[in-house]
């Protein structure tokens, strides 16, 4: 079977790997920051927090935002079910504002009718790598004093009007999942610009620990002695998937113009088949492409979905609105909430994307997805 997504793993990344491994420190040691200051680069200098998983960075990054019962945070459906999920554990309210039909991101003026005084976070998901509207969401976000949250679990590598993903928000999350762009294999980070709000992400992703004898309240009980003072979790992310996640860093440029390659092939392609939409890009917007997310028109998704993988090509759907789901049905979501995004996930289908796709591959691809559709 030919995947949708998978890793790119070179020799360089497994010596990276060996290296820590032979050496002193598996976990909380140097290799940790130097991926973190490596990841830095990628947003524009602004710091970074590894932590475990995409979805431990979101449920990071809405402790650093002060989410909190009562509180709400508005979002996108189309997205994975993490997104919302990480607000809903802190005990906030989420309230799904509809997307973008081109894109799929979420639709500026939607998250605007529906934000409010009790709004603490509007969270946008770079949908498939390429980002939000973030100018304009910005807006709705400093009208409310909420904080502006970028899910970019798709898009490291992508700018927004010259300016990279990671200083687009106060706080950035991004997934290094094995299908993403740059892998650690499990793994997530959190940039925040603020100094106060990285401050407790560092803080919640290490149990909430504070050993600096300035900070702590009885700071002569020992060299030995660290407090907490808010509760935290550990989610750390050991040295040895940080080596690999550096290592991975190091060739993200070769990973982005890759992809752009295989889309750009993608698009020239497919441009005159039938029954198909291909996705949109924004002029003011360079992409670091996670999804190819094709529409199917006509009802033909499941048809397409089925014959596709019978001939041994992975093709997926991304995603299914979140608020579909039993846990959030069963909480009084119903269907029909976002009609944007649920016409968007009945046509979507994702295909093959990753960097040692060859061109003879994607080929097969396009010849039988064309087959299909003609």
């Amino acid at each position: 079977m030919l995947p949708y997504g998978r890793q790119s793993i070179a020799e360089s990344d497994v010596a990276a790997v060996a290296e820590v491994l032979r050496g002193d420190w598996l976990t909380t040691g140097p290799a940790v920051g130097r991926f973190e200051a490596e990841l830095a680069r990628w947003t524009g200098g602004v710091p970074c927090v590894a932590v475990t998983s995409g979805t431990a960075a979101l449920h990071v990054a809405y402790v650093a935002a002060g989410v909190g019962p009562g509180d709400e945070v508005v979002t996108s459906p189309l997205t994975f079910v993490a997104t919302a999920a990480t607000a809903a554990l802190l005990g906030a309210r989420v309230v799904f504002a509809d997307v973008q039909p081109d894109t799929g991101n979420l639709d500026p003026d939607a998250a605007a009718a529906l934000a409010s005084c009790r709004t603490r976070a509007v969270t946008a998901v770079d949908y498939a790598g390429h980002p939000a509207d973030y100018d304009e969401l910005r807006t709705v976000t400093e009208r409310f004093g909420a904080v502006l949250v970028g899910d970019s679990a798709h898009a490291i590598g992508s700018a927004y009007k010259d300016r990279p993903v990671g200083a687009l928000a106060d706080l950035t999350t991004f997934s290094f999942f094995p299908t993403k762009t740059v892998t650690t294999a499990e793994g997530g980070a959190v940039a925040a610009s603020d100094p106060e709000r990285f401050r407790r992400a560092a803080a919640f992703r290490n149990h909430g620990l504070v050993r600096e004898p300035s900070e702590q309240r009885e700071p002569d009980e020992g060299g030995w002695h660290q407090e907490v003072h808010a509760f935290g979790l550990n989610y750390r992310l050991p040295d040895v998937l940080c080596a690999l996640g550096l290592s991975q860093l190091r060739r993200l440029g070769r990973f982005r113009e890759r992809r752009a390659e295989l889309v750009a092939r993608y698009n020239t392609l497919l441009r005159d088949v039938p029954g198909l939409t291909l996705p949109a890009q924004r002029a003011y917007v360079r992409p670091s492409w996670h999804l190819y997310p094709v529409r199917v028109r006509d009802g033909r998704r499941r048809e397409v979905y089925v014959r596709m993988r019978a001939a041994g090509i992975g093709v997926q759907v991304n995603y299914l609105p979140v608020y579909r789901h039993p846990v959030f049905a069963d909480l009084g979501y119903r269907r029909g909430l976002c009609p944007r995004a649920e016409e968007y996930y009945a046509e979507q289908l994702s295909l093959p994307l990753f960097p040692d796709l060859t061109d003879a591959q994607q080929d097969r691809v396009v010849e039988t997805l064309t087959d299909i559709l003609s």
